[in-house]
């Protein structure tokens, strides 16, 4: 159980401490966007936010971003419906497209999450909706659907993803895992649904106690371990 003296207070000094002051803290904590911008946000830009999350990893991400250009135009420009209908034929023919990374398996999951865009919109009106509507006190919730939804998007590359996008929300980097660790947040890797639970409940507290963003807090605990 997290160490009841430990407040968010405590653990920003330390981390201004070591970011070098509080100007210098505060000018490396994420951008988020509001609830508002996110449910307008086309989903196109979405579904291209997420394909490039699940291409480039474990790749060099300005190598990919130089690519995407031609990916835009493979895939129809990310409209969810029209990739969502691509045929087998239509994916053999990417495997030929040397203008992007002929990764079957990354081509397919594409393919695959085109159709979960499709049904998630009907759920919700649009992906926009589904991210602003879900509650942030569960935002774990949120990384669980969206591995259960799409493809190629557990571990990390789902928060990324969200992050990628303005949503607010934790990330679970190797830093932030650490710091918990150290606060007795749990032990370990923290993956078990009973670390996620405590890990959620630790963020709730502090997030309740300062009214600062869960990915401010996160960058926060990141740069408190030094």
């Amino acid at each position: 159980m997290i160490d009841a003296m430990i407040s968010y207070e405590d653990i920003r000094a330390k981390a201004e401490e070591n970011a070098g002051g509080a100007a210098e803290l505060a000018a490396r904590m994420p951008e988020l966007k509001t609830d508002a911008e996110i449910r307008k946000t086309p989903a196109a830009e979405y579904f291209s936010a997420m394909s490039f999350r699940i291409f480039s990893t474990g790749l060099n991400q300005t190598m990919v971003r130089n690519k995407w250009p031609a990916f835009e135009e493979a895939f129809h420009g990310f409209e969810p419906a029209k990739v969502a209908f691509m045929s087998e034929d239509d994916i053999a023919a990417l495997m030929e497209n040397t203008a992007i990374i002929r990764h079957l398996g990354k081509i397919r999951a594409t393919h695959h999450n085109a159709l979960a865009l499709v049904e998630l919109e009907k759920e919700h009106g649009s992906i926009g909706n589904y991210l602003a509507d879900w509650p942030l006190g569960n935002i774990a919730g949120l990384y669980e659907d969206i591995k259960i939804r799409f493809k190629q998007l557990g571990g990390n590359s789902g928060p990324y993803f969200v992050r990628m996008m303005g949503k607010d929300g934790y990330i679970m980097t190797p830093d932030v895992v650490t710091a918990l660790n150290r606060l007795g947040v749990g032990s370990g890797k923290l993956t078990s649904k009973k670390d996620r639970t405590a890990v959620q409940e630790a963020f709730n507290r502090w997030h309740e106690e300062s009214g600062v963003p869960y990915a401010h807090i996160s960058r926060t605990l990141a740069i408190w371990t030094g």
